[in-house]
């Protein structure tokens, strides 16, 4: 019986011998990426993508509500100073600025304006002595931002 010769094929590699080691080199041109690798790259950064977009919406929307908290802190605090320093509460935001007490009305985080704050009106000695935000959204806390 005759064993079935197995054909040999030539490799387009060529090894060089560096001390012990083999270094292979391989010939041909294998400068650019097919089109295949292209496809797969776009395809696992679209996923990271979407996978990422709620954790940056919900970071986004934690970020407004310190920037609500923070506001609502400050222009709280200078009225309570207006008062103790005035005997009386401001009749408006302006008036806490035109004194003084503000450079300028910070903006509403959620209504992106200036002019959307709610005023509470004292009834017994006039003027402002609490503010709200201006937006009708719920918070995560379950909370309306006009009820902070």
């Amino acid at each position: 019986m005759s064993t079935p010769k197995v054909a040999m094929k030539r490799s387009i590699s060529r090894g060089i011998v560096i001390g012990k080691h083999k270094t292979t080199i391989i010939l041909g041109n294998e400068g650019g990426f097919t089109l295949l690798e292209m496809m797969t790259v776009v395809v696992i950064a679209g996923i990271l993508a979407t996978l990422a977009e709620p954790s940056f919406q919900s970071a986004v929307v934690k970020a407004r509500e310190a920037a609500l908290r923070q506001n609502l802190f400050t222009i709280r605090d200078t009225i309570d100073q207006y008062r103790a320093d005035h005997g009386k509460y401001p009749a408006n935001l302006l008036a806490l600025q035109s004194a003084g007490y503000l450079k300028r009305i910070p903006a509403d985080p959620f209504t992106r304006s200036e002019a959307t704050w709610q005023e509470m009106s004292d009834q017994s000695e006039g003027g402002v002595f609490d503010v709200h935000s201006g937006s009708a959204l719920i918070g995560r806390d379950g909370t309306a931002y006009n009820a902070w």
